[in-house]
Order: C-alpha cells, then sequence, then structure tokens
C-alpha cells in the first residue's frame, strides 16, 4: 500500500472533511473516493485508536473518525469521506463493547450493548452476537455486528456478565435476544 504522501492528504484535512458532514449517521457505504494511500493509524484490541505511535486521547476526535469508518469486502478497513479513501489498521475490531443491558429473559429477552463510541446495539436479526474459539486454547472472541461490516469486540467484563446470562440449549451455551438464540460456545464450556 503507498502511504499517504499528497500534501492535500493529511490528518488535518481528514478532519476537517469529517466534521462538514455533521452529526449523525454518515452514508460512507454509499461514498466511492478514490483509494488515496494508507495513513500510519490503528485501532488496537482494546479499542483505543493510535495515529504514528501515539494514542488519540480525545474522545470527540476518536468519535468523529468512528464515523467515516468502513470496512469493504476486501476485508481492510478505510477512513472514508466523499473525496477520499484512507486505508488503516483494526487488531480484532472497529468498536469495543463496554456495557450490556439485559431486558426481560429467556427467549423474549432483549440485549442492548453499548460501544466505546456511544453506540447502543440490540443484538438480534440485523445486529449479530457471534463468538469465534481458539482451537487450541478455548480462549472465546465474542463480536457483535455494529453497522456495515464493522463490529464490536465484548470486553471481557461485559463476555463474563452474558455468559450469566446464558441457557444450554442442544449442547451449546447461549443467550437469546431479539427472539434468537446466539451460541457463546459448547455446554460447559464457561466451566473449564
Amino acid at each position: 500500500m503507498t502511504p499517504l504522501n499528497n500534501s492535500n492528504t493529511d490528518l488535518a484535512t481528514l478532519i476537517k472533511t469529517a466534521r462538514e458532514q455533521g452529526d449523525g449517521a454518515l452514508p460512507v457505504d454509499k461514498w466511492q473516493p478514490e483509494h488515496c494511500g494508507e495513513m500510519d493509524m490503528v485501532i488496537r484490541k482494546d479499542g483505543s485508536w493510535w495515529h504514528e505511535g501515539a494514542r488519540i486521547s480525545r474522545l470527540p476526535l476518536v468519535k468523529l473518525f468512528s464515523r467515516v469508518l468502513r470496512k469493504d469486502a476486501d476485508g481492510e478497513t478505510y477512513l472514508v469521506t466523499p473525496v477520499e479513501k484512507i486505508l488503516i489498521k483494526v487488531e480484532c475490531a472497529h468498536f469495543l463493547a463496554v456495557r450490556v443491558d439485559v431486558q426481560g429473559e429467556g427467549q423474549d429477552q432483549r440485549l442492548f450493548f453499548t460501544t466505546n463510541m456511544d453506540e447502543v446495539v440490540e443484538a438480534g436479526a440485523e445486529h449479530k452476537l457471534r463468538v469465534e474459539t481458539d482451537p487450541d486454547s478455548l480462549e472465546p472472541t465474542p463480536l457483535l455486528h455494529v453497522r456495515g461490516r464493522l463490529e464490536a469486540l465484548l470486553g471481557r467484563a461485559v463476555f463474563y456478565e452474558l455468559v450469566e446470562h446464558a441457557v444450554e440449549i442442544d449442547n451449546r451455551l447461549g443467550v437469546f435476544s431479539g427472539g434468537i438464540f446466539f451460541p457463546l460456545g459448547p455446554a460447559g464450556v464457561h466451566e473449564i
């Protein structure tokens, strides 16, 4: 990939362009700008954002970037504006689910997850919950679909709280939300 070398394409320009788009959901999936390189920006597994080796500590700036985030069919993640498409790196997931609120119980249970960007996502048909399990260590990587191809990694405490609400069906441990059963792993895996 080509690093950004155009003097017109830098962090300040990206921030300005993203701010001009206003508040609320942005139609990033409809924008088709030319790919213009990559930026030394990383979303780490802990949900923190880093630029050129320094942590971006200003939450409003991180939230601004998260609004122009898109994962394409090529599996890569980009910051996208109507005029730019810039490749960034993601260690695990785009967001971190930092809270779960449970409403109801059994098959009528509803799960609401809050991300580190203060987005609230209800697990269900449009926002599926899935768990990848390492075959050697059996360590789970629980992920929630947020929007587009973007996902949130469930924080450890959130996942443990979720397991407290799990039931066993057909030798699978899982949770209901929105009338859908989401497997968390094989029955008894939480006891290992």
